[in-house]
């Protein structure tokens, strides 16, 4: 500013004289150099900010790898997309969600991705007793949570009376159970005792064992009968529940005794579960089918059951989306497979697994319900039992869902996804440190 005065003012000493003789002709050269002075100073001031801002965006961009250019470039990107869309409606938002928890679930799996890609050395037969003492192994903290808690709450009672049935509901709902099927239990049990029995409370815990192994037999599932010529197994379940591990194990299982296995990777929308699954295809010997990112999944699973025939493979096994259980959207495609693989090979799939994890306890019976109500589901396949207390829910699924429970997982080797046998459950589970197998 002071530039501003002095220059005016010298302009006025030097030329003032021209400006009182011309009016207002003069005054208009003044005028006119006035706002040239200004145009001048603004071209040179502003180029010099421009160039700071530049010399600083290119400082602070050399460190940057070129993945961390890209990757703020992207952001941009959807920033600027979003600033242009409407806000989403209820359904866009859930689908953004969902969408989300799918990103996050690929990033999971490529987390604890440490499966090499070279084919396994098959694991060693185990005698009956190795394989009973890690089942009893896999269900210690389920025996912990539901038996460890019943023992000390039994021992310490003189008698039988609402008081103790209260806190044996308690203890049966913990354990994951369930309200309605812990109900049942005492209203059987209750049945059984006679009035001489109340007397003595630890009665309650064999009358227990008994009614338990009454209903996980009802639920027990027949072994996989491979008669036709390829078995086709569909499995579903939602993300995270070890779906990818079991159909690997399931694989191997397969393969161990002497089967041709194929592996189709119906879900084409989570690149890295498709990756994990060609991994174990890899890994234990069998081919593998998988369709571009995006294809319609249905088609996928039609071409793995004509390349299943041409490659005269004895096992299929199409693994499908897992998506939220409850979106519709994920129901009509999996019936869509289903419809799909049937025109493919009548009669097929020959079996639908649908895995579970025991460690989500109750919610593991929802998501059942769910899948049960759009697809018929012959088996189950319960997983991460070695894992949770709540290892009670396969009582309460056999009680509720009236569907087989054809294998269990109870533990990260191969050999540990196991045929479901109920009376070997239930003779781990109830098996005490002083008692031997017999």
């Amino acid at each position: 500013m002071e530039e501003f005065i002095s220059f005016v003012t010298n302009l006025y000493a030097t030329h003032g004289e021209l400006v009182l003789i011309g009016g207002g002709s003069g005054i208009l050269v003044l005028i006119s150099v006035i706002i040239f002075f200004i145009t001048r100073r603004e071209a040179h001031h502003e180029p010099g900010i421009t160039e700071d801002v530049s010399h600083i965006r290119d400082v602070q961009a050399e460190p940057l790898h070129r993945e961390e250019i890209k990757d703020m470039e992207s952001q941009e990107s959807v920033s600027d997309e979003l600033i242009e869309e409407e806000p989403m409606d209820e359904v866009e938002l859930e689908e953004f969600e969902e969408a989300a928890q799918d990103e996050v679930a690929e990033e999971v799996i490529r987390a604890e991705s440490t499966i090499p890609e070279e084919k396994i050395e098959e694991e060693p037969e185990e005698t009956e007793a190795g394989l009973f003492s890690r089942l009893r192994a896999g269900l210690s903290r389920t025996q912990a949570g539901l038996l460890g808690k019943l023992d000390e709450m039994l021992s310490i009672r003189k008698e039988i009376d609402d008081s103790l049935w209260d806190d044996f509901e308690e203890t049966l709902v913990t354990a994951d159970l369930g309200v309605g099927t812990t109900m049942k239990l005492r209203s059987d049990i209750e049945s059984k005792l006679s009035k001489k029995a109340l007397r003595n409370p630890m009665l309650i815990k064999e009358a227990l064992r008994e009614e338990i192994l009454r209903v996980l037999k009802s639920a027990e599932g027949q072994p996989l009968a491979l008669n036709v010529k390829p078995f086709v197994i569909m499995v579903a379940g939602v993300n995270g529940v070890g779906k990818t591990t079991t159909i690997g194990k399931l694989a191997y299982r397969f393969r161990k005794d002497g089967k041709n296995v194929m592996v189709a990777a119906a879900d084409t929308f989570r690149a890295a579960a498709v990756e994990q699954l060609e991994i174990w295809a890899n890994r234990v010997g069998s081919d593998f089918l998988k369709g571009q990112s995006g294809a319609d999944p249905s088609a996928v699973a039609f071409d793995a059951v004509r390349a299943a025939f041409a490659r005269d493979t004895d096992v299929l096994i199409v693994d499908t989306a897992g998506r939220l259980h409850t979106k519709t959207n994920l129901m009509e495609e999996l019936k869509k497979i289903k419809r799909v693989i049937g025109r493919g090979l009548e009669g097929a799939p020959h079996e639908t697994l649908l895995v579970l994890d025991a460690t989500t306890g109750q919610n593991a019976i929802q998501q059942a319900k769910m899948f049960k109500e759009a697809i018929e589901i012959t088996g189950i396949v319960l997983t991460k039992l070695d894992g949770t207390a709540k290892g009670g829910v396969i009582v309460a699924i056999a009680n509720e869902l009236k569907i087989p429970v054809k294998f269990i997982g109870i533990g990260e080797r191969l050999g540990d996804l196991r045929e479901f046998k109920a009376d070997e459950f239930v003779e781990a589970l109830f098996l005490t440190g002083k008692e031997t197998l017999h």
